[in-house]
């Protein structure tokens, strides 16, 4: 490798990891610092970025206090600092625009306007859509940013939402869910979900709806390291905990662990299994500070499994959570972000034995243009994936598809493109066929169709 190429890998892991740091202790809302650096940032300014971050390190370590493990607490002038930064991020609006089908191919979308969320649908694909309905009758701060977004699923039906309500304390939060059994008209008042009700961090939350109607959310929780600080204790990371609910969302059960020491601020993700039980994924925190992904069926029988095996040791949270699928015929596919110095990028992996262990992982896309946020959708054999990089001018989502159920892959190609900030890509299917949903602050919402109808 040349002294320029070596330049250029330096400057690339270290906006990395300053561009994680400043993500946790800058931005919760759309659009966060990192897609701010992946929109508008040349090489000059990735340098001068770079320079600058290391010298504001200690500022970012005392605002990070909490992260990787247990500190010492801020200085009354940083927590006022860190007060009002979490106020104005509650404040920023938000691009965060999730969507789903339902079984007679209309599309539901859910976004955030103000302290609502807002639910409408699209017969055309999303080239027009119905007058919008608020979900939340009361105003709340809701957290929409890539990783904390909100979720909605509709079957037969019913319409269900989880989100995140952002709490007075920095990084804190409660799980929320709302429903409407009249087909969007109206929705019930939103209840909590998380049974321990101190303001602390209850975030990250995904959602599935299995075949019986049953209801499960997941969610990062803090409740471990709040009760191990009041014992002079320390409890790295968060734990991850789930609900559900069996009489179609009026009620969850109580809350149930499934897992200590979680990176603490990167999504989770959950699919439904063949077996109509759910299957969630998170980044785990192994030994001291590697911080892989970790996987468990939530059938009460299968203890977590280790998912990544990249070994990343970092004293922080990356704010890049992973992306899981489950095909009709059981094979599960996951995907995720990397930054070890000898495994980084983005990774695909598939199981055929229901996550028992996994097939050795594709690292896919330009690790030079920062590839980044990737994102997992199977239908049948038919697997799809997106994700975003950045050429120095704009941001682009690019994609490739595997029709073998992911033994081999198409080449990756660019599907949309943005020269402004811009929301995380999602992938989504409906009969059959697989659709790209973006939404940025210079072109708005779009639905593209990205692959052929499976045969």
């Amino acid at each position: 490798m040349d002294r320029a190429s070596q330049g250029q890998l330096i400057i690339g892991y270290g906006v990395r990891a300053i561009s994680h740091v400043f993500a946790v202790t800058a931005a919760f809302r759309s659009p966060p610092l990192t897609l701010l650096y992946d929109a508008n940032m040349n090489n000059l300014t990735v340098a001068l970025f770079f320079a600058a971050a290391l010298t504001a390190g200690p500022a970012m370590a005392a605002d990070h206090a909490g992260h990787g493990k247990a500190g010492a607490a801020a200085s009354t002038a940083t927590q006022v600092d860190r007060d009002k930064r979490w106020q104005e991020s509650l404040a920023k609006p938000s691009l965060a625009v999730t969507v789903n089908f339902d079984e007679k191919g209309r599309l539901w979308l859910a976004a955030i306007r103000g302290q609502h969320i807002y639910v409408s649908y699209s017969d055309d694909r999303g080239v027009t859509q119905s007058m919008p309905i608020k979900v939340n009758a009361e105003p709340e701060s809701i957290l929409g940013d890539g990783e904390n977004r909100p979720k909605i699923i509709v079957r037969q039906g019913v319409i269900y939402l989880s989100y995140t309500q952002g709490l007075a304390k920095p990084m804190s939060g409660d799980i929320r869910f709302s429903r409407s059994t009249d087909g969007g008209k109206s929705f019930s008042a939103p209840i909590t979900v998380n049974d321990n009700r101190e303001i602390i961090s209850h975030r990250f939350d995904s959602m599935a709806v299995n075949g019986k109607g049953h209801i499960y959310i997941a969610w990062l929780d803090k409740r471990e390291q709040s009760a191990a600080e009041k014992k002079g204790e320390k409890y790295n990371g968060s734990a991850i905990y789930y609900a559900m609910s069996d009489d179609g969302g009026i009620s969850f059960r109580r809350n149930v662990k499934v897992a200590d020491h979680v990176c603490e601020c990167c999504r989770t993700a959950m699919a439904v299994d063949t077996d109509d039980h759910p299957v969630v994924t998170w980044r785990h925190i192994y030994d001291t500070n590697i911080r892989d992904h970790a996987l468990v069926k939530l059938d009460g029988k299968m203890t977590p499994v280790r998912l990544s095996h990249e070994n990343w040791n970092i004293a922080a949270c990356p704010h890049h959570g992973p992306s899981l699928s489950i095909a009709s015929d059981g094979i599960y596919h996951a995907a995720w972000f990397s930054n070890a110095p000898q495994q980084h990028g983005l990774f695909y992996a598939h199981s055929t034995d229901q996550g028992k262990t996994f097939s050795s992982p594709l690292n896919f896309g330009n690790f030079e243009a920062q590839a980044a946020r990737p994102y997992v959708l199977s239908l049948g054999s038919r697997v799809y994936l997106a994700w975003k990089e950045f050429d120095g001018e704009s941001t682009g989502i690019y994609g490739m598809h595997s029709g073998d159920g992911g033994k081999f892959w198409s080449a990756p190609e660019k599907l949309a493109s943005t020269s402004d900030v811009s929301d995380w890509p999602l992938l989504i299917g409906e009969n059959n066929r697989a659709y790209l949903s973006w939404n940025t602050k210079n072109e708005g919402y779009r639905l593209i169709e990205i692959g052929a109808k499976i045969k």
